[in-house]
């Protein structure tokens, strides 16, 4: 093994000084915390040649652009069944990572399509496909078809693996997510416990999957009003991350969004402006100019600003939000519908009750023709009835305030904060 230190401690040298002081230790042979993290990312950059784990490592590291030259060099001299799919599949993985879901998708489907000649239907490499034509869709807001693929992922999985295989772990996480984007928090929680329990099993306790599992229970837990408990999830997850990602690392920007997340639904808006921010940094540097994951830290700044009463911003940041989405995203995708719902109760708040009924009125055309999350649905509703109450329309927004009020109900556990935003509204006016 090569010389491999730890880091101690990191202290100024004086107040004056810009200089730091790192303390080191040098790692063992023996170190068994050491050997099974290095075991672990030889398995996760593993190949046939050294070109197959060159592009792995790329991949992992962040740097899409030369592991698709890499790629498409090696595509162009393929000969062989085995080595196209393998090569279609991993470009698959490159344009999920560059934001190009559709793609992703027809790649995937590429490869899937040339391993279906000559494999059996149960082989693991089919799997590994199927879970990330799962994963486009339902970056692609295709929720059912996100879930048909996932499963059949894990039905492989069970039969080939055995019941602590970090790969189970990943398919539990997967389903689990896409129960999540459909608001159904419950199964949600179950699949990312589930995907946990054989982590903290099989991993060492500063590996990133391991930070990958607590923040997807964070994300629900926040989703289910618990925005406390969310944080400490969060904050394990950032820990490790800092550790083992480099600085300027996506999944470091997911993380800073996270945080930022729980922090605005507790109302503390300096420290959620402060995350996103360092979200935003990091996704410039990161990612190519209109990923639609640059969307997610103007989203959030239009959410802070408006609970802040700072509406002109709140609208701004909105604004920029669907600009990227427009054209990152397909046309009905449940994220835009998000945004037109956002901006329509900006315009609300500042008393221009037509353009607020037009953008939802655009949500709400996308909601009730795509599968999306109902929690949202119920969102679009509620924000109509809130506009339709402003207006003295008070019939009208009754009935949606009762639309969105009985999503919730059926959603949600019945001290979630969300509930208690409708029930104050019926006071108010009903």
């Amino acid at each position: 093994m090569h010389t491999v230190f730890r880091i101690g401690d990191v202290r100024k040298i004086d107040k004056k000084s810009p200089l730091y002081e790192v303390g080191l230790k040098l790692t063992a042979d023996d170190d068994q915390q050491l050997r099974r993290l290095t075991d672990r990312i030889r398995q996760e950059t593993s190949g046939n040649t050294g070109w197959y784990r060159l592009g792995q490592l790329l991949l992992k590291i962040g740097q899409f652009d030369k592991a698709e030259e890499l790629y498409t060099a090696l595509l162009e001299q393929a000969s062989y069944d085995s080595d196209n799919a393998y090569l279609y599949h991993q470009l698959g993985c490159l344009k999920d990572n560059q934001g190009q879901y559709k793609e992703a998708a027809s790649y995937y489907e590429t490869s899937l399509k040339i391993k279906r000649k000559t494999l059996p239907q149960d082989h693991p490499s089919l799997a590994a496909t199927y879970n990330n034509i799962g994963l486009a869709y339902n970056y692609l807001g295709e929720y059912p078809k996100a879930l048909e693929f996932y499963e059949k992922a894990h039905k492989i999985k069970e039969k080939a693996l055995p019941p602590n295989h970090p790969d189970l772990a990943i398919s539990y996480n997967n389903i689990g997510a896409v129960y999540n984007n459909m608001g159904d928090y419950s199964k949600a929680l179950e699949f990312h416990e589930k995907a946990l329990k054989i982590r903290e099993k099989t991993l060492p306790p500063n590996h990133p999957d391991l930070a990958t599992s607590y923040a997807w229970i964070g994300a629900v837990t926040n989703d289910m009003g618990n925005y406390s408990k969310a944080l400490e999830f969060y904050e394990k997850a950032h820990k490790i991350k800092e550790k083992a990602l480099p600085p300027n690392h996506p999944d470091l920007a997911q993380s800073y969004n996270n945080s930022g997340a729980a922090y605005n639904d507790m109302g503390d808006y300096s420290k959620a402006l402060e995350s996103h921010k360092k979200s935003l940094e990091i996704r410039r540097t990161s990612l190519p100019p209109n990923h639609p994951k640059l969307a997610y830290p103007y989203k959030w700044f239009g959410k802070i600003y408006r609970g802040m009463k700072d509406y002109p911003r709140a609208l701004e940041n909105f604004e920029k939000c669907l600009s990227i989405r427009q054209k990152a995203l397909p046309k009905n995708h449940p994220d835009k519908a998000t945004t037109y719902s956002d901006i329509g109760d900006v315009h609300r708040l500042m008393g221009d009750y037509e353009k607020a009924l037009l953008f939802h009125r655009k949500a709400l055309k996308i909601q009730e023709n795509v599968q999306c999350n109902l929690l949202d649905c119920a969102t679009t509703h509620i924000n109509l009835g809130e506009t339709y109450r402003e207006m003295k329309d008070y019939a009208t927004a009754l009935t949606y305030f009762q639309k969105g009020l009985e999503i919730r109900q059926k959603k949600l556990p019945k001290n979630h904060p969300d509930l208690a935003v409708v029930y104050l509204s019926f006071l108010d006016k009903f």
